[in-house]
């Protein structure tokens, strides 16, 4: 976790956010650093997914089982098919693990995977942009300073595993980027006319091979 020069309201805690990998299946890199010892407190991360972005459920599911990833996804029901303009808002819990080489540095990453979006007219790319994440703590055997952190609503456990009733507090920090964009491939409106065309030609070729194959050796009573 690198340190920034970022100043707090309160405390020096920073956040930062990165998309690895290229194409439509990336992993979202979260790092935070606190100002202050969090010994004994879950830390998350709190994203706030536009519809053009998902996590999906199956995929998670299958990390936390062998205990790569911890988060919640709300809903957790998804329609991992479904285009951009069809989606909704996802709510993610981002679980993070204490990084060892850096204390009060803690981060985690999750897979993401974009949405198809509908043709552009002029441009080639359409943008989705992954505001800052909010960074929660909850802490059960310490209280936290009330001039820094304040109560947060969020109805989530304190870990994955868990399914009890957890405080989580928040506190306002600057991140050390306002907002991640990542640049999805679309079609141009301008093709539609062609790509239609040769949709049509191809479906046509490929049904008259299929129908004189089934005429050439087929065996109809």
């Amino acid at each position: 976790c690198v340190t920034l020069d970022v100043q707090a309201a309160c405390q020096d805690t920073t956040v930062t956010q990165e998309l690895l990998k290229e194409g439509f299946h990336r992993d979202l890199l979260v790092k935070v650093e606190l100002g202050e010892d969090a010994g004994g407190c879950a830390v998350a991360a709190r994203m706030h997914l536009p519809p053009g972005i998902y996590v999906d459920p199956y995929e998670l599911a299958t990390l936390q089982q062998h205990n790569l990833t911890k988060a919640v996804l709300i809903p957790d029901v998804i329609d991992v098919e479904a285009p951009e303009y069809l989606a909704r808002d996802l709510l993610l819990l981002l679980f993070l693990e204490p990084d060892t080489r850096r204390s009060r540095c803690f981060r985690a990453a999750v897979p993401v995977h974009a949405r198809y979006h509908r043709p552009a007219e002029g441009t080639e790319e359409a943008l989705v942009i992954l505001e800052s994440p909010e960074v929660l703590l909850c802490c059960c055997h310490r209280h936290l300073s009330a001039e820094c952190w304040e109560p947060a609503e969020v109805d989530a456990p304190c870990s994955s595993d868990s399914t009890g009733p957890c405080q989580w507090h928040s506190t306002k920090h600057r991140p050390a980027y306002e907002e991640s964009m990542l640049r999805v491939p679309v079609g141009l409106r301008e093709h539609s006319s062609l790509v239609c065309a040769l949709t049509l030609l191809t479906t046509g070729l490929c049904s008259g091979l299929i129908l004189a194959a089934a005429c050439k050796y087929g065996h109809f009573s």
